[in-house]
């Protein structure tokens, strides 16, 4: 049956969700404060597609590693303790999360939804022909002590139980897959491929799409920030929104709502009685201008001594990693932020010297919008009419597409082909398209 949905957001997550909500006829707005699509947490992110690399953040031996990791504004994922009690929330739900039971049980359904995500983006692709720097090369995680190479090639076969291909590399197979390692081969012990992975912009894809859905009808909104809501009888009625740029206040109602907002999603939806355990990690990046492109890395990599992905883009390169658990600031003026940017330059600078004009780099941050499972939150809410699309954390560009995908079929009267815990509906019990998937 045809409906009238309006999408609250505009970035991976909120354009491919109005993307295939026109594809099944239903009558779509997109609503964003911004000027354009993927203006935040998709405008600079680490440009990977990781099926294959989506561990959650909770594993038992994370709790020592975040300890350690508590003086250091360097550190890979940094702890900011606030009196805040969504933050605290989080973090004791995140250490509950932080045994082998639950490390498996995220495990699979991150791998279940990027197998389906993924396949969904080969289709867009194919379909919109969509350019975005894509390169259909793997992923490298290279590590350089052969105690970390251990520690991945277990994770390794934690992975291949769940079908996921990550090949154990020696230094020499490291340099075969990228060659434009050569210069810091005396620091790789050995390395992790997964050939399956990919990578791409995500901004101009996402832009891209935008503009294909406006062909199709889909009307965005762009430049209005949302006031309120009107509810009734248990359900959502209306968004109420006012212009940014001066415009009459509006009030969209439609049949369906979906809350596709990032990190911002937890603490516009309490207002109306829905509570999320999604908080922000603040995330860097810095993309740098190629001098010597012909010396450049052209497969996209994790460098897992500073857990940082490093990815081509046409002529320029893209250093991004880190997280930060310290609130909703997105700001790069703080100590901390500079300290976090500079890091990401120089330690591109040791791996590739000269490659890359480090004079003038691009930083960003954003807010990774993240749960204590890494599991994203796609599915109805206890609010009639309101669906949430939220939650990917650092796996949003590889789960967007999929997650789109997913929350429109549901919204349709469809159940997803894969075995996910979508909010609202039976746990554990596959579509019977999925089941005969698993039969064949």
């Amino acid at each position: 049956m045809k409906k009238n949905v309006v999408v609250l957001g505009a970035g991976i997550l909120g354009v491919s969700t109005a993307w295939h909500l026109a594809e099944r006829g239903h009558d779509v707005t997109v609503v964003d404060r911004q000027s354009d699509a993927a203006l935040e947490t998709s405008f600079a992110n680490g440009a990977q597609i990781s099926v294959s690399f989506c561990e959650p953040w909770a594993h038992p031996d994370a709790p020592l590693k975040v300890l350690k990791w508590l003086a250091r504004d360097d550190s890979p994922l940094l702890f900011r303790p606030r009196l805040d009690p969504w933050q605290w929330l989080w973090g004791l739900s995140f250490l509950t999360q932080c045994t082998d039971g639950a490390f498996e049980r995220n495990v699979a359904q991150l791998v279940a939804l990027g197998r389906y995500s993924h396949e969904t983006l080969k289709q867009m692709v194919a379909a919109t022909g969509i350019d975005h720097q894509r390169l259909e090369r793997g992923i490298l995680h290279f590590f350089g002590s052969q105690a970390d190479l251990d520690t991945g090639a277990a994770g390794a076969e934690l992975m291949r139980r769940h079908g996921v291909d990550r090949r154990v590399l020696s230094r020499a197979e490291v340099l075969a897959i990228e060659p434009a390692l050569a210069t810091h081969a005396p620091q790789i012990a050995g390395g992790i491929y997964t050939p399956s992975d990919e990578s791409g912009d995500a901004r101009v894809f996402t832009q891209a799409l935008a503009r294909r859905c406006e062909a199709r009808g889909v009307r965005f909104l762009w430049r209005h920030a949302i006031e309120g809501f009107d509810t009734s009888g248990g359900a959502l009625d209306a968004v109420r929104l006012r212009d940014l740029d001066g415009g009459a206040a509006l009030r969209v109602g439609g049949d369906a709502f979906v809350a596709a907002l990032g990190a911002h999603t937890a603490p516009l939806l309490r207002s109306i009685g829905v509570h999320l355990n999604i908080y922000p990690a603040k995330g860097y990046s810095a993309t740098l201008k190629l001098l010597q492109p012909e010396r450049a890395s052209v497969v996209s990599m994790i460098d897992d001594a500073r857990k940082i992905a490093i990815s081509r883009l046409g002529d320029r390169v893209r250093i991004a990693g880190t997280a930060e658990l310290s609130g909703y600031d997105c700001g790069l003026e703080g100590a901390t932020a500079r300290v976090r940017c500079a890091a990401l330059v120089k330690r591109y600078e040791q791996i590739f010297p000269g490659v890359a004009d480090t004079t003038e780099p691009n930083f960003w941050a954003g807010l990774r919008p993240s749960t204590p499972s890494n599991v994203p939150l796609i599915g109805r809410s206890k609010l009639g009419r309101l669906w949430i699309n939220a939650g990917h954390g650092t796996l949003g560009w590889t789960h967007g597409a999929g997650s789109g995908r997913a929350i429109a079929e549901l919204v349709s009267g469809e159940r997803p082909a894969l075995a996910f815990d979508f909010l609202g509906e039976p746990r554990g019990k596959p579509s019977a398209a999925l089941r005969q998937g698993l039969a064949a």
